[in-house]
């Protein structure tokens, strides 16, 4: 979908700090990170939610996210990771294709899915590597 900011980044159209990518699904940080490290999973094929994803591609998803999570918590030293995915602008969707947010969690710190500001551009890109070269490792 031309208008899909996702799809025009799965395109190569607009930039991101990739982490991951294959056939199927794309990783990269969020440009406005609820925490640092905060990553999504996205398909490569435009879904604007859950309910038009098959069980394979949600297989996949789910998968991959179960892969990065413990990487990700090991590299920003989090104490948790939140895995959340919202479906409709009532239960807070704000980009209408799928994605599955991957969010460090640390004592203290509030729960939020939406971060309020651009992350540093430097760390985001520190991060995106570090990730690449541990998901590589086979960690």
């Amino acid at each position: 979908m031309s208008d899909c900011i996702f799809c025009q980044i799965v395109a190569g159209q607009l930039p991101c700090h990739e982490v991951y990518r294959d056939d199927q699904l794309l990783c990269f940080m969020d440009i406005a990170p609820a925490s640092n490290g905060h990553c999504l999973i996205i398909p490569h094929e435009h879904h604007d939610d859950i309910f038009t994803m098959s069980d394979t591609l949600l297989a996949e998803v789910n998968q991959f996210a179960g892969r990065l999570a413990p990487i990700l918590k090991a590299h920003c030293q989090a104490e948790g990771i939140g895995v959340h995915q919202l479906n409709g602008a009532a239960a807070g969707q704000t980009v209408f294709h799928y994605h599955m947010h991957l969010i460090p969690a640390f004592p203290g710190q509030s729960i939020q899915i939406h971060g309020r500001a651009q992350g540093d551009s430097q760390q985001l890109a520190a991060n995106a590597a570090a990730l690449r070269e541990a998901l590589a490792a086979g960690n």
